[in-house]
């Protein structure tokens, strides 16, 4: 005899937005995105006061476990600049201990260098991207393959750094985001955040809203002074930088 046919469970009703006409779709859009407008003028108008924030002038020497392929294996937080004037340094959970992460990094931490774009186009901008862990060097390159991340890597298992910036606490692992501006070989910090207020981040714009020098493009509210260029123009695909004219196809 045929098997009997499984008898069906019944689904659940998804929820869903309530079923408007064409006209009245049309009015409520519109009456949001004059919210959303705003939204988007407060928070460039909060780029703006954190462009005018002050900073602080980092005096003490730190040494890092470099890369694979530094002659000396070591590299200073001037170095993690690699030559530009600005840098955004990812305080990443991952270090040994019962407190930390020692045999992978954070999730969460992995998530967020998920959405980072192509940092060509903030080296574009005067700006590198370093991520921190505290773990030994070994265990940051073998998780960095494994993720195939192409970000430079630095310990800072030899330092004081992690604890001195208050990411390294007696109650465990912290993460963050910390922004810095050099003058020279002086070295200053301008910016930092955490939790929720990475969230926004991870785009080449977010991350660029949060330096000191912003987008650098003349619709921006910034001191005089403040590098900036037209709007769109220094844009590039990512292997087209160092050309004056992006290709037309």
């Amino acid at each position: 005899m045929p098997a009997k046919a499984a008898a069906k469970v019944p689904q659940a009703k998804r929820a869903m937005p309530k079923i408007v006409s064409a006209g009245e779709w049309q009015k409520a859009h519109e009456a949001f995105m004059k919210k959303e407008k705003a939204a988007t003028k407060a928070h460039d108008a909060l780029a703006a006061e954190r462009r005018r924030q002050p900073m602080t002038r980092i005096e003490k020497i730190y040494e890092f476990d470099g890369p694979a392929g530094r002659k000396s294996g070591k590299a200073s937080l001037l170095d993690l600049f690699d030559g530009r004037g600005q840098l955004l340094l990812y305080h990443f959970m991952f270090a040994p201990g019962v407190n930390g992460w020692p045999k992978a990094g954070c999730p969460g931490c992995s998530f967020f260098l998920d959405q980072i774009s192509n940092v060509v186009h903030l080296n574009a901008r005067d700006v590198s991207l370093a991520i921190v862990p505290r773990a030994p060097l070994a265990n940051i390159e073998s998780y960095q393959q494994r993720m195939g991340w192409p970000f430079p890597w630095y310990s800072s298992a030899s330092s004081d750094f992690n604890t001195d910036f208050g990411l390294t606490t007696p109650e465990g692992e912290n993460h963050g985001l910390s922004v810095f501006l050099r003058d020279g070989d002086a070295i200053y910090r301008t910016y930092f955040s955490t939790a929720r207020g990475l969230e926004q981040l991870g785009s080449t714009w977010s991350f660029l809203d949060i330096t000191p020098y912003g987008r650098q493009e003349t619709w921006e509210d910034s001191p005089a002074g403040w590098p900036q260029t037209p709007p769109f123009t220094w844009w590039r695909r990512h292997d087209e930088y160092g050309r004056s004219e992006p290709k037309s196809k």
